[in-house]
């Protein structure tokens, strides 16, 4: 079963909703299908650039003053550290631009280990409040995938993967979406947002056994023609 995710590695819910969709996969237990996952690039800010912001400043900015943006992020840690996440945006978060990262994950997907690489961004963001522009983190969390520091600077010296990338944003305008996380499973279903694993249980469940093939008739089966016997 494929399921292609779009998201960016400075959305809190992203990571939220990657998390509760595996947990809702786990909830299916030895009845789960086979997943082959694919992140897909968004940008959430398509006006960064490496420049380093304050996030609260920027959020600030854009949210409607300081007590709104303060209690906006102290609930969206709230949630994230009920998952078990260790989301603390009193790292000194930054907003810079995602194209780097994202080209980091073109990579990471061509070597088979996004899911580590993504999720060492997210931690090196949330976690640790790293700069996802610096060049110096992305290789960090392209090690947890096994990439060599080497290689991300060859890719970051270059235009290589930038095509991609901007094909994978284009999708995302093609397809109408709009805000992430956004899940599309086996290009059928569309699931929006970091929903409770159970839903995320409930379309896994539905799709796996659309997919099912028929059961095979045997000599006893009925038919428009009466049953055998």
């Amino acid at each position: 079963m494929r399921i292609d995710i779009w998201s960016d590695v400075v959305c809190p819910w992203c990571w939220i909703g990657k998390h509760r969709f595996e947990r809702g996969l786990a909830l299916l237990g030895d009845k789960a299908p086979e997943v082959e996952v694919h992140w897909h690039p968004f940008l959430l800010a398509p006006d960064a650039d490496e420049t380093p912001v304050p996030l609260r400043e920027a959020y600030a900015a854009k949210f409607g003053g300081v007590e709104r943006t303060n209690q906006m992020l102290a609930q969206t840690q709230s949630t994230a550290q009920a998952e078990g996440l260790p989301m603390d945006f009193d790292q000194g978060q930054v907003k810079v631009t995602t194209l780097p990262a994202h080209r980091l994950l073109w990579l990471a997907g061509r070597e088979g280990v996004q899911a580590a690489v993504g999720e060492a961004l997210f931690q090196a963001h949330f976690a640790q409040g790293r700069n996802l522009a610096d060049p110096q983190v992305l290789a960090d969390a392209a090690a947890a995938g096994g990439i060599p520091a080497e290689r991300v600077q060859a890719l970051l010296a270059s235009d290589e993967g930038m095509d991609e990338v901007r094909a994978g944003l284009g999708q995302a305008q093609a397809l109408g979406i709009q805000s992430v996380p956004t899940f599309v499973i086996n290009g059928r279903y569309a699931v929006q947002g970091a929903q409770p694993p159970e839903v995320f249980a409930e379309v896994l469940a539905k799709v796996a056994a659309e997919l099912a093939p028929a059961p095979a008739q045997d000599e006893q089966a009925c038919g428009p023609d009466g049953c055998s016997i």
